[in-house]
């Protein structure tokens, strides 16, 4: 019994510590609440083409220790004695292990590389989330902020 109630409870922390470390997303339509009333330079152009690209994961540290908690407890219940402490030590380096990959894997997503033809004739490339289409001629705003973060959206 007390096994089953330590599980559930180091299961509901896992939960909690993982889910309080997801990212901001990498979105072209999605905004962090400091980037929110801030002046953004707008160039407009063309798009010369695109490419699909993968945004790796985070790895905060969150997943590794939560993982670690997790495995730490489990493990504590293998064996007697000093046992019980090989047992915690292993079963939190594995833990640790599987939580990073876990966090890394839950938080990568997939992106765009989108090359455009500023109408000043200068080439950029911006990269964000895939959550809007972009074709090679299509009519473009670049936005960026003044601390370097761009995104591109459709000049509809």
């Amino acid at each position: 019994m007390q096994l089953m109630k330590t599980t559930v409870t180091a299961a509901v922390v896992l939960a909690g510590l993982m889910l309080s470390g997801c990212p901001a997303s990498m979105s072209g339509s999605a905004y962090t609440r400091d980037q929110t009333r801030q002046v953004q330079d707008v160039r407009m152009g063309y798009v010369e083409s695109v490419r699909q690209i993968m945004i790796e994961g985070t790895k905060s540290g969150t997943g590794a220790l939560a993982g670690a908690a997790l495995g730490g407890i489990a493990g504590s219940h293998v064996g007697k004695g000093s046992g019980q402490v090989a047992g915690a030590i292993g079963g939190a380096v594995l833990g640790g292990l599987a939580g990073s990959a876990i966090e890394e894997n839950a938080t990568r997503q997939p992106g765009l590389e989108i090359t455009i033809r500023l109408d000043s004739g200068r080439m950029v490339a911006v990269t964000q989330g895939a959550d809007e289409s972009f074709y090679p001629g299509d009519r473009v705003r670049v936005l960026t902020s003044y601390d370097g973060v761009a995104r591109v959206t459709h000049d509809y």
